[in-house]
C-alpha cells in the first residue's frame, strides 16, 4: 500500500469517526442544546463583514503569508504600546504616545476610506 493510499485510508477513518460522533450528538439532543444551533457559525475573523469584492484578494494574500497594511499597522501599534508600558523616561513616553496616535489616525482614515468606497 502506497503512502497516498495509507493517507486516504486514515482520512476515511477520521471522517467515519467524525460522522459517528455527530450522529451520536444529534441523537442525544446535544446538538440542539447548543446556543448556535440552526444559525451560521461566527468565526470572529471578520470574513462575513468583508466586502465580497475583497474576500478573494484577502484570501490570496493570507495564503501567501502577506498581511494587509492595516493589520501590519495594528501590530505596530500593539508593539509601541508594549514599549510604552515598559518605558519610564517621560520624553520617550511622549514620543511613543505621539507615534501611537499618528498610527491610530492613519489606520482610522484607511479603514474609513475602505468602508466608504470599498477600495484604498
Amino acid at each position: 500500500m502506497s503512502a497516498e493510499e495509507k493517507r486516504e485510508q486514515r482520512l476515511k477513518l477520521l471522517e467515519d469517526h467524525i460522522g459517528r460522533s455527530l450522529q451520536d450528538a444529534e441523537s442525544s439532543g446535544e446538538l440542539k442544546s447548543a446556543p448556535s444551533y440552526g444559525r451560521p457559525l461566527d468565526f470572529g475573523d471578520g470574513y462575513a463583514q468583508t466586502p465580497d469584492e475583497l474576500k478573494m484578494p484577502f484570501k490570496v494574500l493570507k495564503d501567501a503569508g502577506v498581511v494587509p497594511p492595516e493589520v501590519e499597522t495594528m501590530r505596530q501599534i500593539a508593539a509601541l504600546q508594549e514599549q510604552l508600558s515598559s518605558t519610564t523616561d517621560p520624553a520617550a513616553q511622549r514620543a511613543l504616545q505621539q507615534r501611537v496616535a499618528e498610527l491610530r489616525q492613519h489606520l482610522a482614515l484607511r479603514l474609513e476610506k475602505l468602508r466608504s468606497t470599498g477600495s484604498l
